[in-house]
């Protein structure tokens, strides 16, 4: 996965870092306030030698207090000076607990030792770090005095006066919400990535037509109007309409020479859009001239004559079974520039009477009285109804839904069109958010107000 990817899969799933950041922050903020406060005070000890009579003894006891400094600082977070800090003040502490509040750190390069004491109380963290700044010059002058009398060979004097902190060393709110900001958002940019990897689903039209072996020929974003009504409006430059007419362009030029003409239009599974993109290419075809009839070939489950309001109760099972001519079963739609033929009464047995010589026979003489004739067909998984009516048609159009029909199922769909011989000529990508990547290349200068949200 590179760059581009991860950066669409953030884009798609925008809300998981977001809530990322959200539940990590307010985690953060939730064991910021439940944690005690601790208050630091601190104090510095300057570490000296007491007999330089000269410059060179002045060097070689800066050498030294300087490799002096390094074991002071053990001593001075040690429980022997803990003892004497708790001794001095009358704490009701432990020397080890006192020892475990003081840190003491020699500065590399330099004879100086920088302490630290943090406690629950601004007020003891001071008077504990005063008295290491009292008691701890003493302890060093008993380790430093000569066994045989004499003066201390250091001297520990402080250097800087520990005062009452007024705010708490820790917890660091600003750290934490930071923290939790930048954890939040990167927890949530993977769990997007993981999820668009998980995730088996057709979205992008490259993949698609990898998957199918033929290009996208039309895509077709998410209009809830549509999905209302199942028919664009067309009056205007609208986006549904637009979507159609591009659709309508593309089937136009895939052969200039031999152009598809008996069209079926399937999808793997149902509620994949199919019916509704049926609709509206015929309405798309009849806006430049063309002469359009649908057939309405799914006959366990048919939907173009509700959707363009029309009569149901007869139709294509009754020509085929020779109870209706032609001519009797034929309805016009709007001015007339549409015609539709229903499904009719459904048959015990759809897949024998879609594959049948009188199916055959009633393509061909539709062929010769339209320009364009439309079949919606069954799914192809579902029921075996469309795969033998695929071979009697000039080609297929594949209907896949964005974000709802899994890889595999569509890949089983165009396996299956090529193991019968049926010729594919492209796939029509439904439903299509418009926040996706492929509508906001698509609709980057927008259609009047239809422009997708940024």
């Amino acid at each position: 996965m590179n760059l581009r990817h991860v950066l669409s899969a953030i884009r798609a799933h925008w809300w998981m870092p977001l809530l990322g950041v959200l539940l990590a922050t307010g985690s953060a903020f939730a064991i910021t306030q439940l944690q005690t406060p601790l208050y630091t005070s601190s104090t510095q000890l300057f570490v000296s030698t007491t007999a330089a009579t000269s410059s060179a003894d002045a060097f070689q006891g800066g050498q030294f207090s300087q490799q002096r400094a390094a074991s002071y600082a053990r001593l001075a977070a040690g429980e022997e000076l803990a003892g004497r800090v708790v001794g001095r003040l009358g704490l009701d502490l432990s020397p080890g607990a006192v020892a475990s509040e003081i840190t003491a750190t020699a500065l590399p390069g330099t004879v100086l030792i920088d302490v630290g004491v943090t406690d629950e109380s601004p007020e003891r963290a001071q008077a504990i770090a005063e008295a290491v700044g009292a008691e701890f010059p003493a302890l060093v002058r008993e380790l430093e005095t000569p066994s045989t009398g004499g003066d201390p060979l250091v001297r520990i004097t402080v250097t800087d006066v520990p005062e009452i902190p007024q705010s708490p060393s820790s917890p660091n709110r600003d750290q934490n919400l930071a923290l939790g900001v930048l954890v939040g958002a990167l927890l949530g940019a993977l769990a997007a990535v993981a999820r668009r990897q998980l995730d088996r689903s057709v979205k992008d039209p490259g993949e698609a037509a990898a998957l199918a072996g033929v290009p996208v020929i039309g895509t077709v974003l998410r209009d809830h109007a549509l999905e209302r009504a199942h028919i664009a409006e067309r009056t205007g430059p609208g986006r549904a309409a637009e979507d159609f007419r591009l659709l309508r362009t593309n089937l136009q030029f895939l052969s200039v020479d031999e152009p598809p003409r008996v069209i079926m239009v399937t999808s793997a599974v149902p509620s994949e859009g199919k019916t509704t993109a049926v609709v509206n290419l015929a309405l798309a075809l009849t806006e430049v001239g063309r002469s359009v009839i649908v057939l309405e070939a799914d006959l366990r489950r048919p939907k173009v004559t509700r959707y363009l309001g029309m009569v149901g109760g007869v139709g294509l099972t009754n020509v085929l079974a020779g109870t209706a001519d032609l001519d009797e079963v034929v309805q016009s739609y709007g001015d007339g520039s549409l015609s539709v033929i229903g499904a009719g009464p459904t048959p015990p047995n759809p897949g024998e009477l879609l594959a049948s010589a009188g199916m055959a026979s009633l393509l061909d003489k539709l062929r010769a009285a339209y320009d364009y004739v439309l079949v919606d067909a069954p799914p192809l998984l579902p029921v075996a109804d469309a795969v033998g009516l695929s071979v009697l048609v000039d080609g297929v159009v594949l209907s896949v839904r964005y974000g709802s029909t899994r890889k595999e199922q569509f890949r089983q769909a165009a396996v299956t069109l090529q193991r019968v011989g049926a010729r594919t000529l492209g796939v029509v990508l439904n439903i299509v958010p418009p926040k996706a990547g492929t509508a906001r290349a698509r609709y980057a200068y927008g259609y009047g107000g239809d422009t997708p949200p940024a």
